[in-house]
């Protein structure tokens, strides 16, 4: 489908995942608002596309914020009139922790940005792709092999991720009468600054510590592209992608 044209949103777009696929969207021919707590790694990303800057636009925007969310909608209607994707991608992971010392004020930063945002931003989605003409859009939310395998010590980050399989359900149902169209991609061990760390080792069930391998982040964009790029009245639900030799995820050990 030709997509070049269509507006898109991208939350957490300042760097890895959200970064890599804002570039990719804005090289493909779209328009695309850069979404963010911070305004300067969210410029350098959209610089990075080497696009004009007519076909970008930088928002500072807190996803667990109601009224920050609603005024990056506002922007997005200001400056390009419709939305025809969204991005869910900001995330965090949170400190590790056994369940019995896991910080209440840490499980609600986990879940508000990892799941409340995602709500926040597809209702002010869905209120704008309804409206707009033509009608509908598509909203891809990016969950995790934690959606479906948790990591140890990770009892807020897998419960977001579990929750987010249920929002992409009930937005993929609701949608329908709409043309807006929502699927899931979850990604295991793409190289980030999330995943720093597990070359040199990373816990296990068993309680080992052992190296675990990475990927090119261009292979979790090439998945997204791949999704966004469906004529509406086709959608992939649930894309898993990850590290090919990941340990403990499609089978013992």
């Amino acid at each position: 489908m030709d997509t070049s044209g269509q507006v898109a949103l991208v939350t957490g777009a300042g760097s890895g995942i959200g970064a890599a696929v804002a570039q990719a969207l804005l090289r493909g021919g779209r328009r695309v608002v850069l979404a963010g707590r911070r305004a300067g790694p969210l410029a350098e990303a959209a610089a990075g596309a080497g696009v004009p800057d007519e076909r970008f636009l930088v928002a500072p925007a807190d996803v667990t914020s109601p009224e920050s969310v609603e005024a990056l909608f506002g922007a997005v209607r200001d400056r390009f009139g419709r939305l025809d994707l969204l991005v869910n991608n900001a995330g965090v992971f949170g400190a590790p922790a056994r369940v019995e010392d896991f910080p209440v004020e840490e499980w609600r930063r986990v879940l508000d940005t990892n799941l409340t945002g995602a709500f926040l931003c597809a209702r002010q989605a869905f209120a704008l792709m309804k409206e707009q003409s033509p009608r509908g859009g598509r909203i891809i939310n990016n969950g995790s092999l934690s959606a479906h395998t948790p990591r140890p010590l990770s009892v807020a980050y897998t419960a977001s991720k579990h929750a987010m399989s249920g929002l992409t359900k009930s937005l993929s149902l609701e949608g329908r009468a709409y043309g807006i169209a929502c699927g899931q991609i979850d990604v295991g061990n793409a190289a980030t600054d999330m995943t720093t760390g597990f070359g040199s080792g990373a816990l296990q069930a068993d309680g080992s510590v052992r190296a675990e391998p990475v990927m090119d982040v261009r292979s979790v964009v090439e998945g997204v592209l791949y999704m966004a790029g469906l004529p509406l009245e086709a959608n992939v639900q649930f894309m898993s992608v990850l590290a090919t030799a990941m340990p403990s995820f499609v089978g013992r050990g």
